[in-house]
């Protein structure tokens, strides 16, 4: 079927979009944790390098499966550039370099003020995206969840720094206006603006790591390789095709909800892998955070 001749779907249901994005933020947060692991071993540059080959790789087979060539066609380019730039190389750098200065728990809060910024630029954007009453609750709801998460006792308690922090705002930043621009493409199938975006994004920083680290980066690949396969397949290939699609059928407002979820499932990992402490705060902060996340998603367009 030709991109011409595709038909948008109907929007979702609320259980199912609340399903998918529980999943969707499932696999999403399991890379803060593979990314952690590796703090030290690889560099940030050389995390991304990797995370973006192994998810460009693994999406090329499945379209090579389906029978089509996986390389761009002259009117995907444009689009493949920019998803790879605002939602690929360069928040993958800032990730991975945030994690080795705060722990994984409070870099996947922060990246969960994403959601506030795309509510807010999709009401500009969208007309179909306006703040309505309900919605508007659910996002100020949502950052009072965020302002229990993230607030100073967060980076006091977890050890963090300043310029970590400032790291992982920039990432959500980068994600909220490329799930604006995403929502923009019209007669694009999501799951090639996910290869698109995998492909872009290694092209830029697989040069980018051997310049800076030479033939080194090959031994750090090596001695990790499980776990860069699974960041970059789990974590990434899996998770931006789900993604891609939630903006597709729902808008980016609702899909971005998935950085509401993620914290939940990424302290939950951090504190059974890595060994992070959760106190009464987190928990109190994610429970709120669902309840916005609820009422955003519930809130007919």
């Amino acid at each position: 079927m030709s991109d011409a001749a595709l038909v948008k779907p109907p929007a979702l249901g609320r259980p199912e979009m609340i399903l998918r994005l529980a999943v969707n933020a499932m696999f999403w947060a399991s890379g803060f944790i593979f990314m952690k692991m590796m703090t030290g071993a690889v560099s940030p540059v050389g995390l991304s390098a990797a995370r973006a080959t192994v998810a460009a790789s693994a999406l090329a087979a499945f379209w090579l499966m389906r029978g089509e060539l996986p390389f761009p066609e002259r009117r995907e380019i444009v689009p493949w550039a920019v998803l790879g730039t605002l939602n690929g190389w360069i928040p993958n750098i800032l990730t991975a370099y945030a994690l080795t200065q705060i722990t994984a728990a409070s870099s996947a809060m922060i990246q969960a003020s994403g959601p506030l910024m795309v509510a807010v630029m999709a009401h500009f954007a969208f007309a179909e995206e306006r703040l309505t009453p309900g919605r508007i609750f659910g996002v100020v709801l949502g950052f009072v969840g965020m302002a229990i998460l993230i607030g100073p006792a967060a980076f006091v308690e977890g050890g963090g720094t300043a310029i970590g922090a400032a790291a992982m705002t920039a990432v959500a930043v980068c994600y909220a206006f490329g799930s604006i621009y995403a929502r923009r493409l019209e007669g694009f199938r999501p799951a090639r603006l996910a290869l698109g975006q995998q492909c872009f994004s290694a092209v830029v920083a697989l040069p980018l790591v051997f310049l800076l680290e030479g033939t080194a980066a090959l031994d750090a690949f090596a001695a990790n390789a499980g776990l860069l396969i699974a960041l970059g397949t789990l974590s990434t290939a899996i998770p931006i095709s789900m993604f891609m699609w939630m903006i597709a059928r729902a808008g980016p407002t609702r899909a971005v909800m998935v950085g509401y979820l993620m914290p939940i499932f990424a302290t939950s990992f951090a504190v059974m892998f890595l060994g992070e402490h959760v106190g009464l705060r987190e928990f109190a902060g994610g429970c709120v955070i669902l309840a916005g996340v609820w009422l955003v998603s519930a809130t007919k367009r």
